[in-house]
């Protein structure tokens, strides 16, 4: 009996002394009161301050109290992409079984299923803009948007960059809830975050874990991204991310987003130990340009860089394996060329601060607009070298951004007349000459049409092209997207246009007049 008291004392004592280190060990952490994150840029919006616990002592309800405040500015977003059957379609539905897969290697209209996908997004602004990932809305037609409450919403896709994999979104509200955002700079790993998302359909999920690494980029994820712009500075967490999480936001221990849910590396495609976060300032970046300029304004060196290997570090007369190489000069006009630097120079220093990486280079240079001048340090085999590169916007082949224009822009890629549903570019010269189009009907090609939009059915891609606008009066020639927008824009749900249209297509090659009922249409 004696024995049994010991024992349950001895216990009771250990107990007693790993609960009073635990409170000493807990009392270390800082779990700060939530802070406003001020954005650069006048569309971010943060959410308020919110009591929370002084310490982590109670991690559960620290947890408990970011989720509360952070899940309402999180959404569940659904995107669709419809499809109709052609007449060729149409026609084989009486083909034998078994012969439909045949025939569609040879027929280039083969019919297109249906699409449907869902991700995630979190909400920046109290009139709607919302963050997300170029994949979750990229090539979609219908976006809808839901949040905790149930309240759902039609969106609007307001651009979207495939280089960085972010896109903005945009729902009509006021007064919405909002996320606060951070500075991933300070991130630092071992630090505890949350994901919040709808992954495998299950809504506004919740997951904990740290931030594992940081700086991933293409060596660590080799097949995730081919465009020579992509993001090279993803930050890495174990909180569990599968799919449908993508757009959702990673949160801080002070509520503030850090960055933007985007990728997992998993030979099945669900979670696997390790997931991939956009870091939050270069997905603001990207917001601010899409919504202020109409274009990811992507200030570049002009050289291709990779990180330094032992070899490089030694030709270099380097003592650390630091440093990023120069590999040799992107486009026909480098910056990087003309201010002098060299393929096989290894950067060690850019505004004064140590390049230890790719990633790190990009994280400096992106901080710059096109026109700024940058200080750089290299070694050239053992001497050091000091460049002053004026910054240049990057004409990415793959990097587009989708949006509606204003009234004042025009577009050369193809910009969307969101009243009509219509894609439009200006016919070119080299495009006329290669279709023989008349110099008096080289207006805007009309490049896509929305199966949803008002205009739906009545425009073929890549042949017929607006000329003019007949109605509403006065009748005037369309020669840029600024010369329809300006219509439009006097346009409200219920009223008309009549255009004029040239079908281009060789066995054609006449006009006819289009009229079109404005609104209506998602």
């Amino acid at each position: 009996m004696t024995g049994s008291f010991s024992t349950r004392a001895k216990i009771g004592g250990g107990l007693a002394i790993a609960f009073l280190c635990g409170l000493i060990f807990a009392s270390g952490f800082d779990l700060t009161k939530f802070g406003f994150a001020q954005g650069s840029r006048p569309i971010v919006r943060t959410a308020s301050a919110i009591s929370t616990p002084s310490t982590v002592g109670d991690l559960n309800n620290g947890f408990t109290a970011i989720a509360e405040a952070v899940t309402p500015a999180v959404v569940s977003i659904q995107a669709e992409k419809t499809a109709r059957e052609t007449v060729q379609q149409q026609q084989r539905r009486n083909t034998p079984p078994n012969f439909e897969d045949f025939f569609d290697q040879f027929d280039p209209r083969r019919q297109q299923q249906p699409r449907e996908a869902s991700g995630s997004g979190f909400i920046v602004s109290k009139d709607g803009y919302i963050l997300t990932n170029n994949h979750v809305v990229a090539d979609f037609d219908l976006v809808t948007v839901h949040l905790v409450d149930h309240r759902a919403f039609k969106a609007k896709v307001i651009g979207r960059d495939p280089s960085t994999d972010v896109a903005v979104i945009k729902i009509d509200g006021t007064n919405l809830p909002t996320v606060a955002l951070g500075n991933d700079d300070a991130v630092r790993i071992g630090e505890w975050v949350l994901a919040i998302g709808n992954p495998l359909g299950l809504d506004f999920t919740v997951t904990a874990g740290i931030v594992s690494a940081k700086g991933r980029g293409s060596r660590d994820l080799p097949n995730l991204n081919n465009d020579p712009y992509a993001v090279s500075d993803f930050i890495q967490t174990d909180a569990a991310i599968n799919p449908g999480n993508s757009g959702g936001p990673l949160v801080n221990v002070r509520g503030e987003v850090i960055g933007i849910n985007s990728a997992i590396a998993s030979q099945t495609g669900y979670y696997s130990g390790y997931g991939f976060a956009i870091p939050i300032t270069l997905a603001k970046n990207v917001m601010d340009d899409i919504v202020e300029h109409g274009r990811v304004r992507r200030a570049v060196l002009g050289i291709r860089i990779q990180d330094v290997e032992p070899a490089d570090a030694a030709v270099a007369g380097l003592k650390d394996i630091s440093g990023v190489k120069v590999g040799g000069y992107s486009g026909d006009s480098s910056p990087g060329e003309k201010a002098g630097l060299q393929p096989g120079d290894v950067i060690v220093r850019a505004d004064g601060k140590p390049v230890d990486r790719v990633s790190t280079l990009q994280r400096i240079i992106r901080s710059h607009q096109p026109g700024d001048v940058v200080e750089l340090e290299a070694m050239r085999y053992g001497q050091k070298k000091s460049f002053k590169v004026k910054l240049t916007e990057a004409q990415p082949e793959n990097a587009t951004v989708a949006r509606a224009t204003t009234p004042n822009e025009d577009a050369s890629n193809g910009a969307t007349a969101e009243k009509l549903g219509l894609t439009l570019e200006p016919v070119t010269p080299e495009v006329a000459r290669a279709n023989r189009i008349p110099d008096n009907r080289r207006g805007l090609r009309v490049v896509g049409v929305s199966p949803n939009g008002a205009a739906r059915d009545r425009f073929i891609p890549g042949s017929d092209i607006i000329v003019e606008v007949m109605y509403p009066a006065p009748r005037r020639p369309i020669n840029s997207v600024a010369d329809l927008q300006s219509v439009l824009g006097k346009l409200k749900d219920g009223d008309y246009i009549s255009v004029l249209v040239y079908d281009s297509r060789p066995n054609v090659r006449d006009t006819r007049v289009e009229n079109i009922r404005i609104g209506g249409q998602f």
